[in-house]
């Protein structure tokens, strides 16, 4: 049984490609791929793998849900499934964190080392999606207000444009810690909006077309965070309708140009560690990085600004 391990990263659409393995588990079954979500990840199976999930006696859990992962495994692979899908973007880390620390995914490499070794001895994918800095930590951002952080400062938000850290840095430790498997980085310009794309890149096989569409956790825009925080503080947004866009125009290039770097590497062969999903549908552009829009645009271009702009 091929196993493949969707571990996200955050507000890369991934609540919607897990929305639609879901509503297609009946059909992908049928097809001998199974489907473990956050459904099942976060309601026993994986307590204590990482190193943030001890119990109240203190002792490390890992080995324990190692074993309560390879025995539902064994399961999978005796009802006949030939792939498993799981999918948790929960095992890198959390978005929350990122801030905190003001970088991404920081002391990712021990996260996916136990990961790595609860899944031993199958033959493992690893799929990423990545998404420009800019876009990623706006909608980090964005998200943090609805949950009571408020307006970053500008010190935060200087402190994330000029961070070191990049996806680079992410694949290099997700390889390092998972040697062996199969790396493949999707980026949100190409398959955000697109499950059905991403499922076939991934696991190779002819995806279901049917709740394809649809689209969880958008990234809130300007008038619900207004809705969200203190009418001192909602003053501090600009008062349009837009997606929120927090960093300055200096800034916002800064981490464009990092994101740039990042694909280039990629495209590049990323050093032997790691590739570049490609396209099922042969839509990808010969340049996969988004151009930074024009401030001038016209209604249609919005709306599908708008559908891709903010997923989860």
């Amino acid at each position: 049984m091929d196993v493949i391990l969707h571990i996200g990263a955050h507000l890369c659409a991934t609540t919607t490609f897990q929305d639609y393995l879901h509503q297609n588990r009946t059909r992908l079954a049928a097809s001998g791929c199974a489907v473990w979500g956050p459904r099942r990840t976060r309601h026993g199976l994986f307590a204590g793998l990482m190193p943030d999930d001890r119990p109240l006696s203190g002792r490390d859990g890992a080995p324990r849900a190692a074993g309560r992962i390879r025995i539902n495994l064994a399961a999978c692979a005796e009802a006949g499934a030939q792939r498993l899908i799981v999918s948790d973007p929960g095992v890198m880390g959390a978005p929350r964190v990122n801030l905190r620390l003001g970088g991404l995914y920081c002391g990712l490499g021990e996260r996916m080392a136990r990961l790595g070794r609860a899944f031993d001895g199958y033959r493992l994918t690893v799929a990423l999606n990545i998404r420009a800095l800019d876009a990623y930590w706006a909608a980090v951002l964005s998200q943090a207000v609805t949950r009571g952080a408020g307006v970053p400062s500008a010190a935060a938000l200087e402190r994330l444009a000029s961070a070191g850290r990049s996806w680079r840095d992410v694949i290099a430790e997700v390889a390092g810690a998972i040697p062996g498997a199969d790396l493949v980085v999707l980026p949100f310009e190409t398959f955000g909006g697109r499950p059905e794309a991403q499922l076939e890149a991934i696991a190779g096989l002819a995806a279901p077309r049917t709740h394809a569409r649809g689209w969880l956790n958008a990234t809130p825009r300007l008038p619900e965070l207004r809705a969200w925080l203190p009418k001192p503080e909602a003053a501090l947004l600009p008062p349009d309708d837009d997606r929120w866009r927090p960093f300055s125009e200096a800034q916002a290039a800064t981490l464009r140009e990092g994101y740039a770097d990042d694909m280039m590497w990629i495209i590049g062969g990323a050093g032997g560690i790691a590739r570049l999903a490609g396209d099922p549908d042969r839509k990808q552009a010969a340049d996969p990085i988004p151009p930074h829009r024009n401030a001038t645009r016209g209604i249609c271009d919005d709306k599908e600004d708008r559908r891709l702009a903010g997923a989860g």
